[in-house]
């Protein structure tokens, strides 16, 4: 009788059935990755800081168009100060316009897929936020009265106005409901803010609830890079 005859491919086709029973597990790990990326971008962004990109000179001189600035996501409506520059949603108070700043967003496949998890997790969708400074609180009486903004009877001091710019031109005189606040832009002969809107409904007072959050830092251009408190 003869030798019996070794099947030499039989190792190859197990090692081979071994190899493709493992292979799945390289795109599992790439799809934990990518779900954890999804989750922390999508708690950053909720909870702790949003950068976005600021597009007119509205808020000039303190911000400039292509400014790129961080917001303090944790700073909601409640810890306002007059004086403090926010960003907001105003899609229901002011409505879309070429004023509105613009998230900064990653680029590349996965990046894309990262800021639309995060969108849905943190942000409402076809929402248009804005830059503005607080000038009113709930309960103020906010008027311009001989060209100045004056708050409680009191005119305001604005040393981040450009020099021989008038805090403002057109009388009013308006008081500042429970949850809501009244915001100008720094640039105000370019500005189109809650002065443009008083007599829409609201008096175009914004919610504290709209509130994102507070510009704490301009991070670019490097040459102007520091911070916006006061």
């Amino acid at each position: 009788m003869g030798r019996p005859r070794v099947d030499e491919s039989a190792p190859a086709t197990a090692a081979g059935a071994d190899s493709s029973r493992r292979g799945p597990r390289v795109p599992v790990r790439w799809l934990l990755t990518i779900a954890i990326a999804l989750v922390l971008t999508a708690l950053v962004r909720t909870f702790v800081a949003q950068t976005f990109v600021v597009p007119t000179g509205s808020m000039q001189p303190s911000l400039h168009p292509g400014d790129r600035i961080v917001v303090a996501r944790w700073v909601d409506g409640q810890d306002l100060h007059r004086g403090d520059v926010v960003v907001f949603d105003g899609t229901d108070t002011f409505g879309p316009g070429p004023g509105a700043v613009a998230p900064v967003e990653p680029e590349g496949t996965i990046a894309k897929v990262v800021r639309g998890a995060a969108d849905l997790a943190s942000v409402r969708l076809g929402r248009t936020d804005y830059v503005k400074r607080v000038i009113g609180l709930p309960g103020d009486r906010v008027a311009c009265r001989d060209r100045r903004v004056v708050v409680n009877g009191t005119p305001l001091e604005e040393p981040y106005l450009s020099e021989g710019v008038e805090p403002c031109d057109t009388p009013f005189d308006v008081q500042v409901p429970d949850g809501r606040m009244f915001v100008l832009g720094d640039n105000r002969p370019g500005s189109a803010d809650s002065r443009s809107h008083l007599g829409d409904p609201g008096g175009g007072m914004v919610p504290l609830d709209d509130v994102l959050g507070r510009v704490t830092v301009r991070y670019w251009p490097a040459s102007r890079a520091g911070s916006l408190a006061e």
